[in-house]
């Protein structure tokens, strides 16, 4: 059973998802702790492929616990196997996409971190999607 930690409410509306892919994340103590009390922030965090092939999250932003003292928007480094990172990095050149993460969530007491492969949508195909969205609804009402 999955429950919601932090959700990136910006990945639906500004970015066009192409695919998505779940893995973990190597934490400290004090960030478990602080983030079963939800005190962290994704809005802002970008993922990257570094040069020995390891899936980093950047500015991922996790309150301090107490008087812990250590970096709360430190880099983080993503669980998941070398296939995958090949996939994901083949895709990211391929289709220049960039690599966001939507959501973290507990699975089985451990921490999962959903990450997708993303565009980033223009103000005016913004403005077409509302548009549909809207056109959508309409149609819904009538039917």
């Amino acid at each position: 059973m999955q429950k919601l930690i932090l959700k990136n409410k910006f990945s639906k509306s500004d970015y066009e998802i192409h695919s998505k892919f779940e893995c973990g994340i190597s934490l400290l103590g004090w960030e478990v702790k602080s983030l079963r009390a939800q005190n962290a922030k994704i809005e802002n965090s970008f993922c990257y492929i570094s040069k020995k092939m390891e899936l980093w999250l950047n500015n991922l932003y996790i309150a301090q616990y107490m008087n812990v003292k250590g970096d709360s928007e430190r880099s983080r480094k993503l669980l998941v196997h070398k296939s995958e990172i090949l996939k994901i990095k083949n895709s990211l050149e391929r289709l220049n996409l960039i690599l966001i993460p939507t959501s973290m969530y507990w699975d089985n007491n451990k921490i999962k971190v959903e990450i997708a492969l993303a565009k980033k949508l223009k103000k005016f195909d913004k403005r077409q999607k509302e548009k549909e969205l809207e056109a959508k609804k309409k149609l819904k009402q009538f039917i």
